[in-house]
């Protein structure tokens, strides 16, 4: 790969509209997910939905996990092109839902069907990334989706509560929807060289994989809302939610996943594993430094912002730096120990009651670790597939992502309720003492590895 365009980067050339596009879009999600963060407290009590509080953040990572397998399977029939639209339709839609809800239930119905929308679009960007930039761009375009989020982490927050006190909450979604259009727009030329391939190399519709992801969408729900039952109904609901979820996931990841077989499946594994331990913790974050040590919810929020950041620049190093001097193995074992040292900076500060600043520093720390795993991760996924199957690797990847998230939540609501809330001496500790568990079990897929492919020598033009 010769040409200006691939030296010069993925600003230059054919390749800028597309990466200000996706890079527009990420950031449209960022911002989503910041601001949910912010106002969800004063949706719930305007709602009047306090007890489907956690449902409100599991609801559109469980719905996105059939929106990517649908995506995947029909990108890689017809190339994307429609694919894509239709996912902006659904997230539009989603978020009108959600803008406009009268009550918790639409709300939750909005969450879903823009839960949904994202999850396919999702790989489609993954699919981009795959036919569009040459292999050797890949690293800087995902360091671009984690520099997404700074502009999100540093003023999202921030003016989501302000938007809230002064107009409402339901004007927040509101501006989220007017620039998701934008950015989609950005995104449209681009759209046009996602071409269908020739029918004879067409895979059939994987219609059982759309059956077990839609199960494994209502198995992770079922999880989600175990906390808020009776201790009986609460254990049936755990046993069934677990079996469910690990039935209906496996024929939706890679074969070998749940036993880090060597390549993809251990790659899909890690990502799960560490979006676990990482989300299922950070969600408790800003609660226990509003809960224990008396912070406002802007101040508290300090702790994802810095970790925005961190994962961000750690994202940027990732990409500067050549496969030669940072390989995966070393790249995973780095950002693995950084993971491990934000979860008992956290556990420490939880046991101990040490100053707040102390856990804000360890979530700097764990979200450069996160940063410099995340791309590599998406890398090798692309690396490890090929055209005729990156729409289900990449499919494989999110759902990875999404279920490992969700899980992680689940796990540690069911801890956090059952050992007395924010009330309990141990509800914190437990929550992360497990989550530090599942960030250990990351080392075996790390190990199991194996042999990474080398970079193709050509690609896109």
């Amino acid at each position: 790969m010769s040409s200006v365009a691939t030296r010069s980067g993925i600003l230059s050339g054919r390749y800028a509209l597309a990466t200000l596009g996706m890079v527009a879009i990420v950031g449209v999600a960022a911002f989503q997910n910041l601001a949910m963060t912010t106002v969800m407290p004063e949706i719930s009590r305007d709602l009047d939905g306090q007890t489907l509080y956690a449902l409100a953040f599991a609801a559109p990572l469980a719905a996105g996990v059939p929106g990517m397998v649908l995506a995947g399977t029909w990108t890689d029939r017809s190339g994307g092109r429609v694919v894509a639209w239709v996912s902006a339709a659904l997230f539009a839609v989603g978020t009108a839902l959600v803008m406009t809800a009268p009550t918790m239930e639409v709300f939750l119905t909005g969450r879903l069907v823009e839960g949904f929308g994202a999850g396919a679009i999702d790989v489609v960007l993954y699919v981009l990334v795959a036919r569009i930039f040459p292999p050797e761009l890949h690293g800087p375009v995902f360091a671009g989706f984690a520099a997404a989020w700074v502009v999100p982490a540093l003023v999202g927050p921030a003016l989501a509560g302000i938007v809230t006190e002064v107009w409402g909450w339901h004007w927040v979604f509101a501006g989220a929807l007017v620039i998701a259009v934008v950015a989609f727009a950005l995104l449209v030329p681009t759209l046009s060289r996602l071409h269908a391939p020739p029918a004879e190399r067409r895979p059939a519709w994987q219609r059982g994989r759309i059956v077990w992801s839609v199960a494994a969408a209502l198995a992770i729900l079922l999880l989600n809302v175990a906390p808020d039952l009776g201790v009986g109904a609460r254990v049936l609901a755990v046993a069934v939610g677990v079996v469910g979820a690990w039935a209906a996931l496996r024929p939706l990841l890679p074969a070998g996943t749940f036993h880090a077989a060597p390549g993809l499946p251990s790659v899909v594994l890690l990502r799960g594993l560490v979006a676990a331990a990482f989300f299922g913790s950070e969600a408790y974050v800003p609660f226990l430094l509003q809960s224990r040590h008396g912070l406002s919810a802007s101040a508290a929020g300090l702790a994802l912002t810095v970790a925005s950041l961190s994962w961000a620049g750690a994202s940027w190093l990732h990409g500067r730096l050549g496969e030669d001097r940072l390989t995966a193995a070393r790249t995973f074992r780095i950002g693995l120990a950084l993971v491990l040292v934000s979860l008992l900076t956290a556990l420490a500060v939880a046991v101990w009651g040490l100053p707040w600043t102390v856990l804000v520093a360890g979530w700097f720390v764990g979200g450069a670790g996160m940063g410099g795993m995340y791309p590599r991760l998406s890398m090798l996924t692309l690396r490890f597939s090929g055209e005729g199957d990156d729409g289900f690797a990449s499919s494989a990847l999110t759902i990875a992502d999404a279920a490992g998230s969700v899980v992680g939540l689940a796990v540690t609501g069911l801890l956090f309720v059952g050992s007395g809330g924010a009330d309990g001496a141990w509800s914190f500790p437990l929550v992360f003492v497990a989550m530090t568990g599942i960030a250990l079990v990351g080392a075996v897929a790390v190990r199991r590895l194996g042999p990474v492919p080398p970079a193709p020598a050509g690609g896109p033009a």
